[in-house]
C-alpha cells in the first residue's frame, strides 16, 4: 500500500546516503591507500579530535603506526572489518576496505568495563533462551538492549513482505511515546537505506543537531566521492534527522535483526536528549540482536519443517489421484479437498490444454479466469505468479476481491497453456500508523517528512492473507510432480500406441485372412443346397424347409463375412480424397434401396446438402448403411418419414440421417457403434451389427466424427461431420 506521492518517494529512494561526504563530529575519519598507506582522504576535525595532522609519517614512524602494522597484517585476511584500541590517540580505531583504500573510523576510547559488560550478556543468554514464543523473546531483548544502552526507548520493528514495517515489541522508560503496534510505511526506511542496514548492522546517532564534518581529499588519486557504506561515523540524511525531530528524539542506534542472510527487521533505540553508545556498549547491545535473530531463525525453521511435512502428507495424496485418474487435472478434481488444503485456498482453477475450465470451491467466474490465463499467458513472470492483492495487477469485472483477492498461479505447460490456479479470499484487516504516512515538498525542492506520528487507523481492503514461502516451494514441488505424471504418461500412452497397432494390424491380417478362407465354403454350401433341392423333387416339405434353412443360414453367414472382409480391409486401403457432390451421392443411395422398398410408405425429406472432401467410394458406404438402417428400422411404420440434411457449421460440414423408426434407449449408447453389437433382435431386424461401426471407421478415416440420438418407439438421428479441408488418414487404435 503507497500512501506518498510517487515523485516524493523517487526522489527519497535516490537519495546518495552511502557517499555523503561528511561524517557525524563525534569520530574522525582517514582513508588509506591500501598499497603505501598513504593518506588520501581525512575528516576536517582528524587533527583537532587526534592532536595529529593526517600525513603518512602518523603511519610509518608516528603515533599510529603500530595501527599502520595492524592493517598490513589484517589486509591479506579475508575479514571484513579490523577493530583495534589505538591509546595513543585515545580512541578506538575501526578499519574497513572500500575499493583500494583502507577507511579508519576513530570513536573516542571507551571507559566502559569489561567484565561487567560480560555479566550482562551472560545474564541475558538464559533468560532468551527462557521465553517459550518469540513474543516474549522480542520483549526480552527489546528491554535488554533499552537498558544497557541507557535510551529512553527500545523497540523491535519487522518488515513485511512489501517492507512496510510494525512495532511488535517496546521496552520504555517513559519519556517517550509509546509505539507499540503501530505500522510504518516502507518509504520511511527506502531501499537504499534497508541496502546499508544489510551491509552495516549497526548505526548511531548521539545527536540530531550535529553539525556535518566535511571530508577533505588529500591526495590526486582522491577521485569521486568516498563510500561510507561501512563506516561507524557516516553522516546521514537530512530528512532522517529531521524525521527524528519530528519524532521528538534528539538521539539514536538502530541494529539490523539479520534471518537467514536477509533483513528481518530492525531494533531502534531513541532518546529525548542527546544519547552516545560507546562501542563496547553497542557490541553487547549486536550480541543480543544476533542471538534474538538466531532464536528467530530457528523458530521459523521448526515451524517451516512442521509446514512442509503437511505439504508432503497433502503432496503424497495429490500424487497417487493424479497417478491413478486418466489425467493431471482429473485426478487433482477427485481429490478437491487436498488440493485446496494443500496451500490454504479457498478456490481452485484447473485449465488443461486450453480446454474447459473446471473449478473447486470458491473462484471467480469462468470468464474471468479466462480472461486472467490470457493475461497470465503474456507475462514474463517465470512458471510460478504469486500476489495476495490480485486487484492491483489485474482488474476483473465485476470486482471478484471477496474470492480472489490473492492468486498462485502455475504454468503446467507452456505449449498447451496449460494452468492450476488457486485464489484466496479477502481478508479485510485495519492498520494502525504511527502517523498519516506523506512527506511534502517544499524550500526548493527539499524533502520533508511528516511531522505527526499520532495514531492513524486504515482500513484495507483487496488483500489476502499471505502466502507462505513453504507454501510457494510446495507449489513448485507439484508443478514438476505434474510434469512427471504427463511426461509419464506420455511415454505409456506412446507404447500402447505402438502395442495397439500392432496388434490391430495382426487383427486386420487376421480378419481379412479368415473372411477370405471362409467365402468359399460358404457358397459352396448355398450353390449344394440348391442342387439338392433341384435334384431331389420327391423330398418332403420338411425336408424342403430345412435346405431353405440351410441356405438361408448359409446366405446371412456370407453376407457376415463379406461385411467382416470390408471393415478389415478398411484400416489397410488408402484414401483417395477429392471433391464429392452429397447431393448427387445420396439420390444414388436412395435409388439403389428403391427395390427393397416397394410397397412401402416412405416419405422422403431431403435437404440440399454440402459438398465434401473425401474418397466417394467410402462415403458412399457411410451413407448406404446410415440410410439403409433408416428403412429398416421404419418397417412396422404405416407411414415411415426419414429426413436427410446437411449444413456448413465453420471448418466442417455436418450431415444427419433421421426417421420415425424404433429408435433405440441412450443408456446403450456406448454400444452403438461396436463391432457385432445389435440394439435390436435379430429375429425382428436382419444385419450383420457391422454396419455402423463400418461406418464410424470411415468417418474417423476422414478426420470426422459421428454422434446418434435416439428414443424408444419414436425414432433415431445420426449425425456425422467430415472437415471442409481434405485431412490426412489417420491411424486407428
Amino acid at each position: 500500500m503507497t500512501l506518498t506521492s510517487q515523485p516524493d518517494l523517487d526522489a527519497c529512494a535516490r537519495e546518495p546516503i552511502h557517499i555523503p561526504g561528511a561524517i557525524q563530529p563525534h569520530g574522525a575519519l582517514v582513508a588509506l591507500d591500501m598499497a603505501s598507506l598513504t593518506p588520501i582522504w581525512a575528516s576536517q576535525n582528524f587533527e583537532a579530535r587526534l592532536s595529529f595532522p593526517p600525513e603518512k609519517a602518523l603511519f610509518e614512524n608516528g603515533a599510529l603506526a603500530p595501527l599502520a602494522q595492524a592493517i598490513r597484517a589484517w589486509l591479506p585476511s579475508r575479514e571484513n572489518t579490523l577493530r583495534k584500541t589505538t591509546p595513543e590517540v585515545a580512541s578506538t580505531a575501526f578499519v574497513h576496505r572500500s575499493g583500494d583504500l583502507a577507511v579508519i573510523d576513530f570513536e573516542p576510547l571507551s571507559a566502559d568495563a569489561t567484565d561487567e559488560l560480560l555479566s550482562h550478556l551472560a545474564n541475558f543468554a538464559p533468560l532468551l533462551a527462557a521465553r517459550a514464543d518469540i513474543a516474549s523473546a522480542l520483549e526480552a531483548t527489546a528491554r535488554f538492549v533499552g537498558k544497557t544502552s541507557g535510551f529512553d526507548r527500545a523497540m523491535i520493528y519487522r518488515f513485511d513482505e512489501t517492507w512496510n514495517g510494525q512495532v511488535l515489541a517496546e521496552w520504555n522508560s517513559g519519556a517517550l511515546p509509546s509505539y507499540l503496534g503501530l505500522h510504518f510505511p516502507a518509504d520511511d526506511i527506502p531501499a537504499q537505506a534497508r541496502r546499508l542496514y544489510a551491509l552495516n548492522r549497526t548505526r548511531i546517532i548521539p545527536t540530531t543537531d550535529y553539525l556535518p564534518v566535511d571530508l577533505v581529499s588529500l591526495h590526486p588519486q582522491a577521485v569521486g566521492p568516498l563510500d561510507l557504506s561501512f563506516s561507524q561515523v557516516r553522516s546521514v540524511s537530512p530528512v532522517h534527522l529531521e524525521y527524528m525531530r519530528n519524532m521528538g528524539t534528539a538521539s539514536s542506534m538502530s541494529i539490523s535483526i539479520m534471518v537467514s542472510g536477509q533483513l528481518w527487521g530492525l531494533l531502534a533505540c531513541h532518546s529525548r536528549e542527546p544519547h552516545y553508545v560507546s562501542p563496547a556498549l553497542r557490541d553487547a547491545c549486536d550480541f543480543a540482536v544476533q542471538s534474538l535473530a538466531i532464536r528467530i531463525s530457528s523458530q521459523r525453521e521448526s515451524e517451516n519443517a512442521l509446514h512442509r511435512a503437511r505439504h508432503a502428507s497433502v503432496h503424497g495424496h495429490l500424487i497417487g489421484a493424479m497417478s491413478s485418474a486418466a489425467t493431471w487435472s482429473e485426478g487433482l478434481l477427485r481429490a478437491r479437498k487436498q488440493l485446496l488444503s494443500f496451500v490454504s485456498a479457498g478456490g481452485a482453477a484447473v485449465i488443461e490444454e486450453d480446454t474447459e475450465i473446471k473449478t473447486v470451491g470458491q473462484t471467480p467466474p469462468h470468464s474471468e479466469i479466462r480472461r486472467l490465463v490470457a493475461w497470465l499467458c503474456h507475462r514474463d513472470d517465470g512458471d510460478v505468479v504469486v500476489t495476495d492483492q490480485l486487484s492491483e495487477i489485474f482488474n476483473m469485472e465485476p470486482p471478484a476481491t471477496d474470492v480472489a483477492s490473492g492468486m498462485l498461479a502455475l504454468r503446467v505447460s507452456e505449449h498447451h497453456n496449460s494452468w492450476l490456479i488457486w485464489f484466496r479470499p479477502e481478508v479485510v484487516r485495519t492498520v494502525t500508523w504511527g502517523g498519516r504516512p506523506h512527506k511534502t515538498v517544499a524550500e526548493n525542492g527539499r524533502i520533508h517528512p511528516r511531522q505527526s506520528f499520532a495514531a492513524w487507523q486504515q482500513q484495507v481492503h483487496g488483500k489476502s492473507a499471505p502466502w507462505r514461502s513453504t507454501e510457494i516451494e510446495a507449489a513448485r514441488a507439484l508443478r514438476a510432480a505434474i510434469i512427471n505424471i504427463v511426461l509419464k504418461k506420455a511415454e505409456e500412452l506412446a507404447q500402447l500406441s505402438e502395442e495397439l497397432q500392432r496388434s490391430n494390424k495382426e487383427l486386420e491380417a487376421f480378419s481379412y485372412s479368415v473372411s477370405h478362407d471362409l467365402r468359399a465354403p460358404f457358397r459352396h454350401i448355398v450353390g449344394f443346397a440348391q442342387l439338392l433341392r433341384e435334384h431331389a423333387p420327391e423330398l418332403d416339405e420338411k425336408s424342403r424347409h430345412y435346405l431353405a434353412t440351410i441356405t438361408d443360414s448359409a446366405m446371412a453367414a456370407g453376407r457376415l463375412v463379406d461385411d467382416l472382409l470390408s471393415f478389415s480391409q478398411l484400416g489397410r486401403t488408402p484414401i483417395a480424397s477429392r471433391p464429392v457432390d452429397m447431393n448427387k451421392l445420396v439420390a444414388e443411395v436412395v435409388r439403389s434401396l428403391q427395390h427393397p422398398i416397394e410397397g412401402r410408405n416412405i416419405v422422403w425429406t431431403i435437404g440440399e446438402l454440402p459438398p465434401a472432401v473425401g474418397d466417394p467410394g467410402l462415403l458412399r458406404q457411410a451413407w448406404f448403411n446410415l440410410i439403409e438402417n433408416a428403412v429398416k428400422y421404419t418397417r412396422r411404420r404405416t407411414e415411415a418419414r426419414i429426413e436427410i440434411s446437411g449444413e456448413r457449421v465453420g471448418d466442417a460440414c455436418s450431415y444427419a440421417v433421421c426417421d420415425n423408426g424404433v429408435g433405440f434407449d441412450m443408456a446403450y449408447y456406448g454400444k452403438l457403434f461396436g463391432v457385432f453389437q445389435r440394439l435390436q433382435r435379430v429375429e425382428d431386424f436382419e444385419g450383420t451389427g457391422i454396419g455402423l461401426a463400418l461406418t464410424r471407421r470411415i468417418i474417423e478415416r476422414h478426420g470426422g466424427g459421428i454422434a446418434a440420438t435416439g428414443e424408444p418407439d419414436v425414432g433415431a438421428c445420426f449425425e456425422f461431420r467430415l472437415p471442409v479441408r481434405p485431412k490426412g488418414e489417420k491411424t486407428l487404435a
